[in-house]
This record gives C-alpha cells, structure tokens and sequence, in this order.
C-alpha cells in the first residue's frame, strides 16, 4: 500500500487547520451572537416561580404584554413609527434613485455625494438640534413671529406637544432624514441592474413614462426597495435614542430600556423584546427568501448598459435643487446642534440664531471630569471592537469568499444576522447573558475568593468586567463585544469585496513556494485587500464610537459611560449640561464625517453592498 505524497498530506493539513478555523468562528459565533439572543427568547417563556414554559407573559392576564393597554399602545407606536419612516423613506428616495440612475446633470456627482451626509449624522445627536429649532421658544417659532404669521408675544407653536403627535412626527422626521441615503443606496443598485430593453420594449408598446415605471420598473426593482426598505423598518421600530431624547416614553424600545431597573425580578421585558425580535426577523427572511432569489435573477438579466438622458436647464436645475434641498432638510437639525453649541447660556431664546457664540462649551467638553472620561472609553471601546471585528471578519470571509468551504453558508449567515437582529434585542441579551450561568459565579469567585473583597485587586476588578448590573459592575468586556458582533456585517461584506475583486494565484504561488497558510495570508492576502479592510474597520470604528442601544443598556456607572451614554446625562442636566452635550455631538459627527468619507473613498460603489440584507 502507498502512503500518501508530501503534496497530499500537506493538503489535508491545510483542509484540517481550516475546519479547525470553521469551528472556532461557529463557536464564537454560537456564544456571543446565537445564545444572548436564546436567553432573551427563553426569559420570555419560561415561568419566574417555576421555571416551566409559559405564554401568560404575552398573553396572561394582569401580566401579558399584549394585554397590557400600555405595552400594546407602545408596540403600535413602534410599528408606526417604523411604518411612517418607511414610507418617508420611499417618498423621498424612489424619485431620487430614478433621477440618479437614469439622468445626467451638471454637479451630479457632488449631489450624490452628499446624498450620504445623512448617515454621519446620527438621529440621536440630531434630536437636539431638532428640539432647539422646533421649541416653542425655538427658531422656526422666531421665524414666524418674525414674518407676522404668530403672536411674537405668545408661546409658539407646541411642534413638539402631545396634542398634535408631535413627538411622534419628531421621531419619525428625525429618522427618516438618517435612514433615507441606506433605501436609496439600495434603489439606484437595483435600476443599474436593470436591463434598458424591457423599458424599450414598453415604450414601443405605447406604454408612457408612469405606466413604465410602475408596470415595469418598479415591480423589476422591488427586490432591491424591498431589502433597504426592510433595513430602515426593522432600524426604526427597535431605536432607543431618538425616541428617548424627545422623552416619548410610550414606545416600546424606551418601555424596554426603563424595564431593566427591575430585569431580575420581572420577565415581561424579555416579553417585549421577543415580540420586537420576531417582528424584525420575519420582515428579514421575507426580505431574503421571498425577494432575495428574485434579485439575484434579474441582475443576470442586465446585459446591457442602461441609457442616461442629459438634463439641462431648469430641469436640471430642478435635480440639482431637488438633492440639495432633500440633504439642506436632513443636515438642518445637525445645525441646530452646532449652533447650540456655539451659543452662550440663554442666548437662543426668541431668536432665529443665537444672538452671542462662545467657544467654552468645546474646552469644556474637553475638560468636564465625565464628557473626558466618557470619550476615552469610547476611544479604548471602538479600537478594541474594530480590532476584533477585523479578525473575525476577514477570516469568515477568507472561508467563505475565497476557500468556499463546505457550510460556509452558515459563517455568512450568522455573520449577517445583526442587521437583521435589533441592536436593543443584542443589548438586551448581553444584560441577561451576565445574568445567567457562568458569568455571575466566575465573577463572585474572582471578587470574593481571590481578591477577599479587596476592590483595589486586579481579581477583584477582572470579577466586575463579569457583570453590567448589580453593586460593581463594569461593561467593558460586554460593550467591546457588543460593538464587535453588531457591526462585524461592516467588515465581512467589506472583505468579501476585495477578496472577490482579487486572483487567489498570488496566494498559491507563495503556498507552492512553502510559505505558511498564515504567512500567504498575512504577506499577500491582507495587503491585496487592505483597502477593503481599513474601510470597513473605520466604520466599524466611527459606528461603535456612536452606538446608542449597547452604551445607554450596558453601561450603568458613570465612569464607565460611552460618548452617547454621557450626552444623554449631561443633556437632561440643569445647567450647562445640553450646551457640553451639543459640544460632544458636533465633536462625533466630526468624527463620523472624516471616516464615513474615508470609507467612502476607499471602497466606491462597494459601500452601498454594507447597508444590503
């Protein structure tokens, strides 16, 4: 019998090491994606005195969720908060994509660029700016006391009272001017995949411009409309910030997150989030299933380059004027948070802007004791995220992209899975992960055997990182992997892209010339591909920096607060709190802006492939 060749045995061993690779991920997968999310559905069902299954926390009497008038009425504010944002999505961006897909204008380029400015502006820090134009003190009420329209001795106009829904419109504005560029991304890739003889052949039937588009355009892209669409109702119907800063309280994802005062001792939170998660999983497997196959038949339909018309004059104009304006709307509130800002104590009050600028507000952003402290966890938070998330990324992307492994479909799917998973559903499920078997006793044994209960012991504070809830909890560990698993889509689909983009030939001439697996990787692999991987990473960064739902549930002591953690504190505080936390905003939305641009840059059309389900 012959043994087998050096070349054989060495293939083995690579195919050995590579399923090895396969299991870790599928185990760390398994631990920090698959059973948080178990343990939240579980807590749901399982009965607080016995422990057995039950339902009376969605359906019993004095205890039901879906019984209670007020957790019903907040899951009906969430679907229409999530309905309503949705649809002013669709409003604003199907005209735009078809506009940007099928017409050429002077500055077409700048428009559409800018068309992206909306996703460094994230809606939590935009609820200032919102609340300090449409207050009833505010500039949109100075502005038309200004032009007779209001009594300029009267309060305003109550924009933001309960009597009109006006905290609801605020909500539903403010998200939608963040979410609108993720729904047209997803829009202009599905017209340029369109193949232009169909709208031939329907023109040549006598089929005009609207019956065209929607008889045969707009049924040919709903794949397409139908993945940003689900994007924006399952971010809109689980967001925490932005509801929280306006204080509408009767909506679910706020009812969650005042919940977990009392998580140990009542189980009808987890009730809520387990009928968040189902609403927000099924939308996503409608999206994949019933559209996704569909989408990717019509792509290879495509053979020909779609025509685009030159559009001059006003009409042009008119494009040009139809962008700016749309961006001009959803950057408005964002002024409103660097004018307030820049306006000293009391001075924008009655006034369209602030009547005095001071810089103190920036040094004492850098300077008070909790928004310094607040930022370097942020920094040591988000680097330690994106480190990971680059890891983990780019080797479920080397298994599946470039090796194609057998089940390799299950590395992407889970991978996948947290845009589809609410981030207030992942919180939610890291709080009772620390709660549940082995955290709590790993972390009392580290505080309490080793350490003696000396709080100054190195084992006394590696017992606390086991905990985000109780006496001395710390949630560095839970925040670093929260930040990672949420936004490791960023860098897998990155590195997907630049591992398809790229010839695997180089990598197996190094292998053949006896190079390591982890030497042809790290020297030829990595490098190809770095764009890629520095593109996705300083999303990853600028995202995990901003995150709202992991730093408002996790983190719970002051010194161990996030940035959005620390503007929500010092925001609600007397004083010169709102102008520090306006400081901090424009501070972040600095940041946001030079990464989200980097990446921009780094990756072109690719970026809109991150924001696809």
């Amino acid at each position: 019998m012959t043994s087998p060749s050096p070349q054989r045995m060495y293939g083995r061993q690579r195919e050995f090491y590579r399923y090895c690779l396969f299991g870790l991920i599928l185990t760390i997968l398994a631990v920090f994606l698959i059973w948080p999310i178990f343990l939240t559905v579980r807590g749901g069902f399982e009965d607080e005195a016995t422990g057995a299954f039950t339902l009376k926390y969605f359906i019993g009497d004095g205890v039901g969720v879906l019984r209670d008038p007020l957790y019903r009425q907040g899951l009906f504010n969430a679907l229409m908060i999530a309905v309503a944002t949705t649809l002013l999505c669709l409003i604003v961006t199907l005209p735009m994509g078809v506009i940007a897909a099928k017409y050429e204008f002077r500055g077409k380029a700048t428009v559409s660029a800018l068309v992206l400015v909306p996703l460094i502006l994230p809606p939590f820090v935009g609820a200032i700016g919102l609340q300090a134009l449409l207050g009833r003190f505010g500039a949109i009420n100075s502005l038309l006391a200004k032009l007779g329209l209001i009594d300029p001795a009267g309060p305003g106009i109550d924009f933001l009272g309960g009597g009109l829904g006006g905290r609801f419109w605020a909500v539903v504005v403010m998200e939608a001017l963040h979410l609108y560029p993720i729904l047209y991304l997803n829009i202009v890739a599905a017209l340029s995949n369109l193949d232009p003889s169909l709208d031939e052949a329907a023109l040549n039937l006598g089929a005009g411009r609207f019956k065209r588009f929607f008889r045969c355009t707009l049924p040919l892209i709903l794949p397409g409309v139908f993945a940003g669409a689900t994007i924006v109702f399952i971010w809109s119907f689980t967001e925490l910030g932005t509801p929280l800063m306006f204080e509408y309280k009767t909506v679910t994802p706020v009812q969650v997150f005042y919940g977990l005062t009392d998580i140990e001792a009542n189980p009808r939170p987890y009730a809520l989030v387990v009928v968040m998660l189902v609403v927000a999983v099924a939308l996503y497997l409608m999206g994949k299933f019933a559209f996704g196959g569909r989408a990717y038949a019509m792509q290879n339909k495509a053979t020909a380059a779609v025509a685009t018309q030159r559009l001059t004059g006003l009409k042009g104009l008119g494009a040009i004027l139809f962008f700016g304006g749309i961006t001009f709307l959803a950057v408005l509130p964002h002024l409103g948070v660097i004018f307030s800002s820049i306006a000293v104590d009391g001075t924008w009050y009655r006034s369209i802007l602030p009547q005095q600028f001071t810089g103190e507000h920036f040094a004492g952003a850098l300077s008070h004791q909790l928004a310094m402290q607040s930022i370097l966890n942020s920094l040591i938070y988000a680097s330690a995220a994106m480190f990971f998330c680059i890891l983990l990324g780019l080797a479920i992307a080397y298994l599946t992209a470039r090796i194609k492994i057998k089940g390799g479909f299950v590395l992407d799917a889970l991978g996948m899975l947290p845009l589809a998973v609410p981030g207030l559903v992942m919180a939610f499920g890291y709080v009772a992960m620390s709660l549940h078997w082995p955290f709590p006793q790993i972390g009392s044994w580290l505080q309490v055997t080793i350490a003696n209960e000396n709080t100054e012991s190195i084992w006394y504070q590696l017992g606390s990182l086991m905990s985000v809830r109780g006496q001395a909890p710390n949630p560095l560990m839970f925040l670093v992997i929260a930040y990672t698993i949420r936004r490791l889509p960023y860098i897998l689909r990155s590195a997907a892209a630049g591992l398809e983009q790229t010839s695997g030939d180089l990598e197996e001439a190094a292998l053949n010339l006896g190079a390591s697996p982890m030497t042809a990787i790290r020297r030829v692999v990595v490098p190809l591909i770095m764009a890629n991987l520095i593109a996705g990473g300083i999303l990853v960064f600028s995202f995990a920096m901003l995150e709202v739902s992991d730093s408002l549930i996790l983190a719970e002591k002051e010194p161990h607060y996030p940035i959005t953690k620390a503007i929500w504190t010092l925001f609600n505080r007397l004083g010169d709190g709102p102008y520090i936390a306006s400081a901090m905003g424009v501070w972040g939305m600095a940041l946001l802006t030079v990464t989200l641009v980097g990446a921009s840059v780094l990756m072109g059309k690719k970026l809109g492939a991150i924001f696809k389900v």
